[in-house]
């Protein structure tokens, strides 16, 4: 009785495993055709720039752009013909020989994901505490800074100074 509900258990993590991988290869392969064009789009803008440098008479310059046109054009090219498994496979195989990129870049996102949440969090807190209720926003979406209200200095306690408290920031 046990050991079938656990195999029951164990077949249904399965199918729901199975159900977000597919769900994932799905999303992979539509956003990945989505920026594909996206990246073709840039790389002809970047060749059609490079075409009026060259008639300008800036040789470098039209070169270094041309290059990068040729770059984005096979990126998109990839990002639009690959499928999810190559994808996911092609950035393991990154992954596994380029370990410290990879945690680099994982540093990177953590850190500016860190600066996002704690930007929003400071924004929706003074919005809750706006006497116009949350989601109000009283400067019309116009930048502020709002300052602490000063700290009540406690009594000094037989004829002892007492020390104003340390900053908050």
């Amino acid at each position: 009785m046990v050991q079938e509900k656990a195999q029951q258990a164990k077949e249904q993590v399965q199918q729901a495993a199975g159900s977000a991988q597919d769900r994932i290869r799905k999303q992979v392969d539509t956003r990945s055709t989505e920026a594909g064009h996206q990246v073709d789009s840039v790389g002809r803008a970047m060749r059609t720039a490079g075409e009026q440098l060259r008639g300008q008479g800036n040789e470098l310059p039209a070169k270094v752009a041309e290059q990068l046109a040729q770059r984005a054009e096979q990126l998109g090219g990839y990002l639009r013909e690959s499928d999810a498994d190559r994808i996911l496979g092609d950035l393991e195989d990154f992954a596994r020989r380029q370990p410290w990129v990879v945690a680099a870049m994982g540093l990177a996102v953590g850190v500016a994901g860190a600066r996002f949440l704690k930007a929003s969090g400071r924004r929706r807190y003074r919005q809750s505490q706006s006497p116009l209720g949350a989601g109000s926003d009283p400067n019309g979406g116009a930048p502020t800074r709002t300052y602490p209200a000063p700290d009540v200095y406690p009594e000094p306690a037989a004829g002892r100074y007492a020390p104003p408290p340390t900053s908050r920031y």
